[in-house]
């Protein structure tokens, strides 16, 4: 990563990905003006360990369902250095991912998740699925586990402060700063992949215990072959999920449903013997929520 060439190629990225400046007020195309001078400076505060990550600026974006999500913007040299984080480690821990994690893979996507589903419904006839709801995975992912995690694969103590460092960094509500103790925020480049290695704990756990889902993001299926291994799954589940993990699920939107009825998925209700696409704003929502950074 320590390279004037990984953070060019990073700065590409970012780029092509375009928006808003952070709490500094750098917009893309101020940085872009002087990229040579901004990259350098980038570079030798990497090497000499005095690189800071500003807080994130938040704005709140509509819901298309109502309501408001958060959204939090890294300063555009954040984002570079962000992104550079995830071309080096994503190539480290994309590779043993669950098959079955769809979201934020290169290759994979909304589509293949929903193959994925109706194959083993159609197929395998798992036709009693538990449809999990996160409550706001994203913002009570546990730092220390996360660190936890990537430490398994990341000897290089500096790549695990950095990303401490942006875990910790806070954020910007209008003029007022607020700590994060929690989570990773929704806008911030490599928290698609924080998140899938955060969760790939449960899908490997869920493997292990011979249960069969789909996953994309904070979207879970779990795919049974009776009412009764249902419930159970959704037992295991959870319990790994809020007594491991530390997330919560919401069991209001949480729920067992037989196929013969639809099981509503990415944008789509998917059944016994076809698939449905759903309304156009629900569509919508599904794949803005869904899309990767």
């Amino acid at each position: 990563m320590l390279s004037k060439q990984a953070l060019y190629e990073a700065f590409r990225h970012v780029k092509r990905n375009k928006g808003a400046a952070g709490t500094d007020g750098q917009s893309l195309r101020e940085f872009d003006a002087n990229l040579d001078e901004e990259l350098s400076c980038l570079l030798l505060e990497l090497k000499e360990k005095r690189y800071c990550a500003s807080p994130v600026k938040q704005v709140m974006i509509p819901k298309d369902g109502g309501g408001e999500r958060k959204l939090g913007i890294p300063t555009v040299r954040d984002r570079v250095v962000q992104q550079a984080l995830r071309n080096l480690l994503e190539p480290i821990f994309d590779p043993e991912f669950h098959t079955s994690s769809y979201g934020y893979r290169k290759g994979r996507g909304c589509h293949q998740a929903i193959n994925k589903a109706s194959l083993f419904i159609r197929h395998y006839r798992r036709q009693w699925v538990v449809d999990m709801d996160l409550s706001k995975c994203f913002d009570t992912l546990d730092h220390d586990l996360i660190i936890e995690q990537f430490r398994s694969k990341v000897t290089d103590g500096s790549i695990l402060t950095l990303l401490r460092q942006f875990l910790e960094s806070g954020v910007m509500i209008g003029e007022e700063y607020e700590a994060t103790e929690l989570g990773s925020p929704q806008g911030g480049v490599i928290s698609p992949l924080i998140a899938n290695v955060y969760l790939d704990r449960f899908d490997q756990f869920m493997k292990s215990r011979g249960h069969r889902i789909v996953r994309y993001a904070d979207d879970i299926l779990v795919l049974c072959v009776s009412e009764a291994a249902a419930w159970n799954a959704l037992k295991v589940a959870k319990g790994y999920l809020e007594g491991d993990l530390k997330l919560r699920v919401n069991a209001e939107k949480t729920h067992i449903a037989h196929s013969d009825d639809g099981i509503k998925f990415l944008g789509v209700e998917v059944y016994t013997y076809y698939t449905r696409i759903q309304a156009l704003p629900a569509m919508e929502s599904e794949t803005k929520a869904g899309s990767p950074q």
